[in-house]
């Protein structure tokens, strides 16, 4: 199952907070700052290396990896991906297996007690932060020129803006994320198509539009609380939040939101287009159309009303789908329901779609400068993670034994399944090959992701194509004693929005006060925490 959608910018301050600390001090005592000589640093690497080639070490090789191991496709030491990485690429993988609920913070203890293995995956944009100034991770940025597969898909794509988010106030980045050529939206809302036609309601293309269709289903079926939601509400208020110029739900992140023609950060939750998102909200809650428990809900829960009929609208992406139609196949009967992902709404700031290209990527421990193969480590990073090849190779398998080619399309062996492709399949693509698992498989052109995809999904993917982008904002590069002073505002800041989001919305707070939430955010540090970002922003745009 997919985590979160693709919104991170600068995460750090919230998911690695607990580590800011205890890295600042830690662990890795080699000088990152030194930059490796690496005409003596080439055992097993290529003499020749460009957009292209297969890399295969001259010598055999072996690298540490930090494995965030899930329980649906549970590691093995015998996956045929690492067999064949072995055979042709003359690498050998030794995993450190930790289990994907704790990864997070095993990875922090890892990295700070200076153990870390040398490949670390799984790290999204934001989250390398904490680690920089212990000199624990490498710049990698410094060694980029070894990797010409990243460099090409940067420049094709246009990747610059995204890749600059990354730069610390050393003006160095520190994690090679994955890169997508394009975005890839997902999260959305599901409706019960059937019971739309059924009213002959048209599906909404607006966020006014959606509340008048919540309206009319209300009307007629006057028992019914019709949108009741998961995650929280986080999925629903993170979309929204963009199409009404703000942030909210897993897109509150730091917190900031830019005003490019002022050319500054303003605390997204204090602004005017905050208020209208939460009365907005609010309107839906107070008229009985939408469920007051979609905030404080398990996701079993919303499921369970969703899929027994109790409910008409609830959060989705293109996984959940399959796994509610299961369900009601169950409860409802087959040929009684139809659910589908809509469009994500348009609101006023416009028919606009957050994220970004950037996706979970590696960060590298600083000690693989001090290898002799460090050149040779470097090109079969290059390799595994931004060659078509090894794309193509991570997610699909071994061509001629998980999968052929009809022209263009790849088309799973008979005897292999994977997400329900190809449902005769006794195997699984990932549990019994270790393809398409999450610790390698990333990023890649759009006909690549969308090699997996069936008729509906790509349907939605075209739909979503009309939508604008929301503009990348700039980088907030803070210095390591900055970075901590915001730390420190940011998590009671966002805390208080989070209470007060759900308060308004459903009505426990009037919203009447929300100037005096303004104030009490005031009162909280919310000007010094604007202040720090400005100026980390003003440096690093002095320094352009």
């Amino acid at each position: 199952m997919k985590g979160k959608p693709m919104i991170r910018r600068r995460d750090f301050l919230g998911l690695s907070a607990l580590a800011a600390f205890g890295l600042v001090m830690a662990g890795c005592d080699s000088d990152s700052g030194s930059k490796v000589d690496t005409s003596k640093a080439r055992n097993g690497a290529m003499d020749s290396f460009g957009v292209g080639d297969t890399f295969k070490a001259t010598t055999p090789l072996s690298f540490t990896f930090l494995f965030s191991d899930q329980p649906t496709y549970p590691y093995k030491k015998d996956w045929l991906l690492f067999t064949k990485m072995a055979s042709d690429n003359n690498v050998t993988l030794q995993p450190t297996i930790v289990p994907s609920s704790d990864y997070e913070q095993k990875r922090s203890l890892l990295i700070s007690s200076g153990s870390a293995p040398e490949i670390i995956a799984k790290t999204y944009p934001g989250q390398e932060s904490a680690y920089v100034s212990s000199g624990a991770v490498l710049p990698v940025s410094d060694y980029v020129d070894l990797m010409p597969h990243y460099q090409a898909k940067i420049k094709k794509w246009k990747l610059e803006p995204e890749i600059a988010g990354l730069t610390q106030e050393d003006g160095k980045y520190y994690v090679l994320p994955g890169l997508h050529e394009e975005l890839w939206p997902d999260y959305t809302l599901a409706f019960r198509t059937d019971v739309l036609e059924k009213e002959g309601i048209a599906e909404p293309k607006s966020w006014d539009e959606f509340r008048e269709v919540l309206r009319k289903l209300k009307k007629s079926h006057p028992d019914v609380v019709p949108f009741s939601d998961r995650f929280n509400g986080n999925s629903v208020l993170n979309i929204a939040g963009t199409a009404f110029g703000t942030v909210a739900g897993w897109g509150l992140v730091d917190g900031l939101t830019f005003d490019d023609g002022k050319k500054q950060f303003a605390f997204g939750s204090a602004s005017s287009q905050f208020k209208d998102l939460v009365t907005y909200f609010n309107s839906l809650v107070s008229e009985g159309l939408m469920d007051p428990e979609s905030f404080t809900q398990t996701d079993d829960s919303a499921i369970q009303k969703f899929t027994s009929g109790k409910s008409f609208v609830i959060s989705a992406n293109s996984q959940n789908i399959i796994t509610y139609r299961t369900s009601m196949e169950q409860s409802l009967g087959k040929g009684n329901f139809a659910v589908r992902k809509i469009t994500v709404p348009g609101g006023p700031a416009g028919d606009l779609i957050g994220g970004s290209r950037l996706e979970n990527g590696i960060m590298l421990n600083s000690s693989v400068k001090d290898k002799d193969s460090f050149v040779a480590l470097m090109q079969y990073i290059d390799w595994l993670f931004y060659s078509d090849a090894g794309q193509e190779f991570s997610k699909w398998g071994v061509q001629g034994t998980t999968y052929t080619k009809e022209g263009s399309k790849r088309v799973l062996a008979k005897d292999i399944n994977f997400q329900g492709l190809n449902p005769a399949g006794t195997k699984d693509l990932r549990v019994d090959y270790g393809f398409s698992g999450g610790n390698f498989s990333y990023g890649g052109t759009t006909d690549l992701l969308q090699s997996t995809f069936n008729d509906e999904e790509l349907a939605f993917q075209k739909a979503m194509k009309s939508k604008t982008p929301k503009p990348v904002a700039p980088p907030v590069p803070f210095s390591d004693t900055d970075r901590e002073q915001a730390t420190l505002v940011l998590t009671p800041l966002k805390d208080h929005v989070k209470q007060n989001t759900l308060k308004f919305i459903t009505g426990q707070r009037p919203l009447s006060e929300f100037d005096a939430y303004v104030k009490e955010l005031d009162s909280k540090g919310m000007g010094k925490y604007v202040d720090l970002a400005n100026k980390a922003y003003k440096a690093y745009a002095d320094k352009k």
